[in-house]
C-alpha cells in the first residue's frame, strides 16, 4: 500500500528486495528513489542507516538529481563488513513550501505581514523540534547545544516579525546559507513516510578490487622432451614464479584443478582423443585412483606442498584463488561410490558432457536432482576441507550448468560462518543466468568483456557494468583464458595486447589475465578457433620468462605499471564512478574516474580528489587523431577551468580544457592515462 508521501522506484534494490544489493566496506555509492506529492507543497526525504549491530544511524538528507525530475538522491558510504539495511524518508516540507510562495509574494508586496508571521510560526516549530541528539559534533568537540540550534532558529522567527525591517530583509533572513544549514541538520517534517527496509551485504575489499593472474602449477618447472617423457612441475617449483607475478603488482593467484586427474577417455595434446603416454590430461576430468576433489595430483606434491604454496602466496601480499569444478573424470571415486549422482543414459552408460557439437569424453557432469542432499553434503564438505587449508576466494567453474538454488544455499551457508570467503562466477552464458548468479551470492562473475571489441560494444557494455548492474553483479575484466584467445588479440599483434590491458584495467577495479599473456602469444589451434594451439589444458607449458624479458619481448613491465598505477589511484579501484566522454573519432574512446576529495562546507563542493583520464585507441593497427570533449563537472571542475594532465606512460605533462586534441599511435603509446593535478595559475 501506498504511503501519504508516495516512495517509488528506490534504489539499490535486487528484485523487490529477494537479495542484498552489494558493496564493500568504505565504497561509495548512490541511495535513490523518486518522492512526490498531489498539488504543489514541498516535499524532501532522507536515508536512514542501520548498521549489522543493529544500531541505526543519523537521517541522512537527500537532495533532487535535477529540479522538476522527483528524484532524490544522495551517496553513503558504509565503513564496515557484514548486513546493512537502510529506509528511504519522505516528508512534507512547510518551510519549503513557504519560502516558495514568500518569494513570490514579498517582493510584489502581496500579504506581506501574513507571510512574515507564517513563516515566524513555522520556524518556531523547527525550533521546538529540535533535540539534543540531533546536533551534531564539529572538528572532535563535545557538540554544539541544542539551545544554540534552538536559539539561532527562534532568532530567524524574531526577525521575520521585525516590523523595522523591510518585509523583503526579514525574508532574506530565512534565505540565508546558514539558515538553510540548519534547517537540513533540523527539518521541519511533517506527514512523515517511511519506505520499507532494503538490504545491502558489505563484503571485504577484495570483493570488488584486486588484479587476478592464472597459471598452471605443473607447467612450472615442467620438462618436455621432444621425443621422451616429460615432467611436470610441482608446488614447489611453481612457488619460485610467486614473486615474479607479486612483482607485476597481483593480488590474488588463481590456480585451475589441482587435484588428480583420470586416465579414461583423458584427452590428449590439441584435445586429441589419443594421448601419448605422457599426455597428462585435462585438470578439469577431476578424479582417479589418487583420489577427488579433496586430494592433491600426486605430480604436484602433498597437501604439506600446498599449504606451503598458500604460505608462501600470502607472505608475499596475495591470495590463493582455487578453482571449483563440480564434474568427474569416469575414474573419480565418486562414480564407483555413489553412481546415484549421475545420469544414466539408455544403454547403461553414463552421460558424459556434450555442448554440441563439442563433446568432453573425460568428464561426467552431476545431477544435481537425483540424491541433492547426499551430494550437497558432499560438496559442502570438499569446500570447507579447502577453506581450512587457507584457500578463501574461489573460481566457480560452469556455475551455470547447476541449479542456482543450489548455489544459493551454499553461498548462504559459507558466508553465515565465513562471511570473508569469496566466489568467482565463471558462467559465459545467456545474461538473466549471469545476473541471477550475481544476485543470488556470487561476489564477481565473468563477463562478455573479450567479445567487446568496438568503440560502441566497449561503451555501451561498460556502462551497463559500472551503472545498471553494479549493484548485484560485480565483474572480473579477464584479458584472456585457457579457453578464449579472441581475434582481435591473433590479429592485432603487440599493440592489441596492450590495448586489452590497459582497457581492463582501468576500467573495472577487478582484471585478470591467464599466463602467457605477458609474452603475447597468440597463435589459435586453427583458424577462427578461439582455442590455443598447444593448450595448456592438455599439456605442459614450461616459458622461458627470465629470456623473454631480457630481450624485450615481455610485457610484465607494461603489466607492472598498470597494477602500480592501479594501486595509486583509489578512484581507479571504484566500480560505479566510469563516466564517458565523448570522442570525434569512432576508434579512440575516453573515460574517466573520479574519487572526490574532502567536502568542504564553505563552497559546498567536495575537493578535486583523485581523478584518472584514461584515453584509448581500440585499433592495434593504425594511428588515429581526434578531438576529446569533456564533461568538466564529472571531473569536479568547472566548465570553463583550464587544468594540468600528466600522462602516466609518457612522463609529459600537459595543459587542458574542455576541447583537447590527441594522437595515439598503438605502436608507440596506444593510450593517455592522465591524472589530473591542479589548475594552472
Amino acid at each position: 500500500m501506498i504511503g501519504r508521501i508516495p516512495i517509488t522506484d528506490i534504489s539499490p534494490v535486487v528484485d523487490c528486495g529477494q537479495w542484498p544489493a552489494k558493496a564493500v566496506a568504505g565504497e561509495t555509492f548512490e541511495v535513490s528513489a523518486t518522492v512526490f506529492r498531489e498539488g504543489h507543497d514541498a516535499v524532501a526525504a532522507g536515508v536512514v542507516l542501520t548498521a549489522p549491530d543493529g544500531q541505526r544511524g543519523r537521517l541522512r538528507p537527500m537532495r533532487e538529481t535535477a529540479p522538476g525530475t522527483d528524484r532524490w538522491a544522495v551517496e553513503v558510504c558504509l565503513p564496515s563488513e557484514g548486513d546493512w539495511v537502510y529506509r528511504v524518508e519522505a516528508w512534507s516540507d512547510p518551510i519549503a513550501s513557504w519560502l516558495h510562495d514568500a518569494d513570490i509574494k514579498i517582493p510584489r508586496g502581496l500579504d506581506t505581514d501574513l507571510m512574515c508571521e507564517e513563516g515566524a510560526r513555522l520556524f518556531e516549530r523547527a525550533a521546538r523540534a529540535v533535540r539534543q541528539a540531533d546536533c551534531p559534533a564539529p572538528d572532535g568537540a563535545n557538540g554544539e547545544s541544542a539551545c544554540g540550534h534552538r536559539a539561532a532558529l527562534l532568532g530567524v522567527a524574531a526577525r521575520l516579525r521585525d516590523e523595522d525591517l523591510d518585509p523583503r530583509a526579514r525574508l532574506s533572513i530565512a534565505q540565508l546559507p546558514e539558515t538553510a544549514s540548519l534547517l537540513a541538520a533540523h527539518p521541519l517534517r511533517e506527514l512523515v513516510t517511511r519506505s520499507r527496509q532494503q538490504k545491502v551485504r558489505v563484503s571485504r575489499r577484495r570483493a570488488l578490487y584486486g588484479s587476478w593472474y592464472e597459471f598452471f602449477p605443473r607447467s612450472e618447472g615442467a620438462v618436455v622432451n621432444g621425443v621422451g617423457a616429460s615432467k611436470s612441475g610441482n608446488f614447489q617449483t611453481a612457488a619460485k614464479r610467486l614473486p615474479a607475478i607479486a612483482k607485476m603488482g597481483f593480488d590474488v593467484v588463481y590456480l585451475p584443478p589441482i587435484h588428480p586427474i583420470g586416465h579414461t577417455f583423458r584427452k590428449g595434446r590439441n584435445n586429441t582423443l589419443n594421448p601419448e603416454p605422457d599426455d597428462p590430461g585435462s585438470p578439469w576430468a577431476i578424479g582417479s585412483e589418487d583420489g577427488g576433489h579433496d586430494a592433491v595430483h600426486p605430480d604436484l606434491g602433498t597437501i604439506d606442498d600446498f599449504d606451503d604454496f598458500v604460505g608462501r602466496t600470502r607472505e608475499l601480499g596475495m591470495e590463493v584463488a582455487l578453482d571449483f569444478a563440480l564434474q568427474c573424470s569416469p575414474d573419480h571415486p565418486w562414480v564407483k561410490e555413489h553412481p546415484e549422482w549421475f545420469t544414466v543414459r539408455a544403454d547403461g552408460t553414463i552421460a558424459y558432457a556434450e555442448n554440441p557439437p563439442k563433446k568432453y569424453q573425460d568428464i561426467y557432469p552431476l545431477n544435481f536432482d537425483k540424491d541433492p542432499e547426499g551430494l550437497y553434503a558432499e560438496i559442502k564438505r570438499v569446500l570447507r576441507h579447502w577453506m581450512d587449508h587457507g584457500v578463501r576466494i574461489f573460481r566457480v567453474d560452469n556455475p551455470h550448468t547447476k541449479p542456482v538454488a543450489f548455489w544459493e544455499r551454499l553461498m548462504a551457508d559459507i558466508h553465515a560462518t565465513d562471511p570473508d570467503v569469496l566466489f568467482l562466477s565463471e558462467a559465459f552464458t545467456r545474461p538473466p543466468m549471469l545476473h541471477a548468479l550475481g544476485k543470488i551470492g556470487f561476489h564477481q562473475s565473468y563477463t562478455y568483456y573479450t567479445w567487446k571489441n568496438s568503440k560502441w560494444d566497449v561503451e555501451d557494455y561498460l556502462a551497463e557494468l559500472s551503472h545498471a548492474t553494479s549493484h548485484f553483479l560485480r565483474p572480473n575484466l579477464f584479458v584472456n583464458t585457457p579457453d578464449i584467445l579472441h581475434e582481435y588479440l591473433q590479429h592485432g599483434g603487440v599493440p592489441a595486447f596492450k590495448i586489452r590491458a590497459v582497457l581492463a584495467a582501468t576500467a573495472s577495479p577487478t582484471w585478470g589475465v591467464y599466463s602467457g599473456y605477458e609474452l603475447a602469444e597468440n597463435v589459435p589451434v586453427r583458424p577462427g578457433s578461439e582455442e590455443y594451439l598447444d593448450s595448456e589444458k592438455y599439456q605442459y607449458r614450461p616459458r622461458d620468462w627470465v629470456t623473454a624479458e631480457r630481450e624485450g619481448r615481455s610485457l610484465a613491465p607494461f603489466i607492472t605499471h598498470l597494477n602500480l598505477f592501479r594501486r595509486a589511484h583509489p578512484a581507479l579501484q571504484e566500480l560505479r564512478n566510469l563516466r564517458f566522454h565523448r570522442v570525434d573519432q569512432p576508434d579512440i574512446i575516453c573515460f574517466s574516474k573520479r574519487l572526490p576529495g574532502a567536502y568542504d562546507a564553505a563552497t559546498r563542493r567536495h575537493g578535486l580528489g583523485d581523478v584518472v583520464i584514461a584515453v584509448i585507441n581500440l585499433d592495434p593497427h593504425h594511428t588515429h587523431e581526434a578531438t576529446v570533449d569533456l564533461d568538466l563537472p564529472a571531473l569536479g571542475l568547472d566548465w570553463n577551468a583550464e587544468f594540468v594532465v600528466d600522462d602516466e606512460f609518457s612522463g609529459e605533462s600537459y595543459r587542458w580544457r574542455q576541447n583537447n586534441y590527441v594522437r595515439l599511435d598503438p605502436h608507440i603509446q596506444p593510450a593517455h592515462l592522465l591524472t589530473v593535478r591542479a589548475s594552472p595559475r
